[in-house]
């Protein structure tokens, strides 16, 4: 079937399932495989759940005529998805980065939505599956999107713009990450950097972080807006606890942020609010009414202690951000308990080695967790269930924990023994 008889059917049922868990009525089910599912195989249960349509690429599962047979679902969805973007005459902002991207798209949305329509990209959607589905969510109400781009490897961003096709772009920073599959910190700018030269090919507009020598390298030849301490839209840094305040121009924000790093992700937000013609005063309110959450810096009060749980992800540039935010926090009885930070490649215990020699020198009591703090900590433990134990015996109380760790670790199981 063409992309553009597909279209007409999505037009008629304009709701995207791919899962059969949560299917919609009058959606289409796109039968995605993976390598431990194959979701041809549930094509017909969506079907009778309520499902329009399903597109299936195997043609033993082609039970009835609500089936429709492609080549491949995946490139189906994609090319449904690039199609639709033509159809929209919205700005759209692209958002990548290594740190700082759901956290900023999130500021963003909020200070968009006081003044516009605005879309933007759910939870972590930001893959080759994720960006599609996202795309297909915009409809003709909507006035402005934001659309969150991750990648591992050198190309996926490149990709992703051809469907998104963003004609305003950001980099939050480029630091170390997922070296495993970028092979190199290279790697990771000119991975990054794909969003840039995307922008830049179709004349579009980039905000930069004034400070960030790096990135107003790459943006040399772009049209772009600035923002930081300096630039094309100021702010200064008011306190930084317990959480960021700052002031741009006569308005004082009071966030609910943790850390002065925090002020880049603010001041983009700001930036991007101004430039769309959002006034000062809801730019305020709508980022001081911002709450953290989804495992990125949330503070959690238990009956024992106060948690810092920012456990969604964790690497280098990360990990050495959080820690300096929480030394200048004014709490008494700070304790670290810190996880791997996975896909590092070849230098993953260099990396673990400078974490824990920065905690030392910043005098933080910590507790390491994981395969690689253990092979250079005799102290540390290979897991969250080894902690635990621990725990049952050695009750914590009455500190303030930094929880800090990449996904996997999932050091927010141990919430419940805190």
């Amino acid at each position: 079937m063409k992309t553009t008889e597909l279209y007409k059917i999505y037009k008629s049922n304009p709701k995207i399932c791919t899962d059969t868990r949560k299917i919609e009525k009058e959606s289409l089910f796109f039968a995605l495989k993976g390598e431990n599912f194959n979701g041809n195989k549930f094509a017909t249960k969506a079907i009778s759940d309520g499902c329009s349509f399903a597109i299936i690429d195997e043609k033993k599962y082609c039970t009835n005529n609500k089936c429709i047979l492609v080549e491949n679902v995946l490139e189906t969805l994609q090319n449904l998805a690039k199609h639709h973007r033509k159809q929209l005459s919205i700005p759209i902002v692209g958002i990548t980065g290594t740190n700082g991207k759901t956290t900023s798209k999130e500021l963003i949305h909020a200070v968009l939505s006081s003044g516009k329509n605005c879309y933007a990209t759910k939870g972590n959607l930001n893959n080759h599956i994720g960006v599609p589905l996202s795309i297909l969510e915009i409809n003709k109400n909507h006035e402005i999107a934001i659309i969150e781009m991750g990648a591992n490897h050198i190309g996926e961003i490149t990709a992703l713009c051809k469907i998104a096709r963003p004609n305003f772009g950001v980099i939050t920073n480029i630091g170390k990450a997922h070296l495993e599959g970028f092979g190199s910190f290279e790697g990771v700018i000119q991975a990054k950097s794909e969003l840039y030269n995307y922008i830049q090919k179709n004349n579009g507009n980039v905000f930069v972080n004034n400070e960030a020598e790096l990135l107003i390298e790459l943006a040399d030849n772009i049209r772009k807006t600035t923002y930081g301490k300096n630039g094309d839209c100021k702010g200064n840094i008011s306190e930084i606890t317990p959480f960021i305040g700052l002031v741009f121009g006569e308005e004082k924000i009071q966030s609910k942020l943790l850390g002065d790093y925090q002020f880049y992700n603010i001041m983009l937000a700001v930036c991007i609010g101004k430039h769309f013609g959002i006034a000062d005063k809801n730019i305020k309110l709508a980022i001081e009414s911002y709450t953290p959450k989804n495992n990125r810096s949330e503070i959690i009060k238990t009956k024992s202690n106060t948690i810092i749980l920012d456990a969604y992800n964790a690497n280098p540039s990360s990990m050495t951000a959080m820690l300096y935010a929480f030394d200048k926090q004014n709490y008494d009885n700070k304790l670290c308990i810190l996880g791997d930070m996975l896909e590092m490649g070849e230098t993953s215990l260099k990396e673990h080695q400078e974490i824990i020699d920065l905690a030392n020198e910043l005098k933080l009591e910590s507790i390491f967790i994981g395969e690689e703090f253990s092979e250079l900590n005799k102290n540390a433990y290979r897991n969250i269930e080894g902690f635990s134990q621990y725990l049952e015996n050695n009750p914590i109380n009455n500190k303030t924990i930094l929880l800090k760790g990449s996904r996997a670790i999932a050091l927010e199981k141990l919430i419940s023994l805190l």
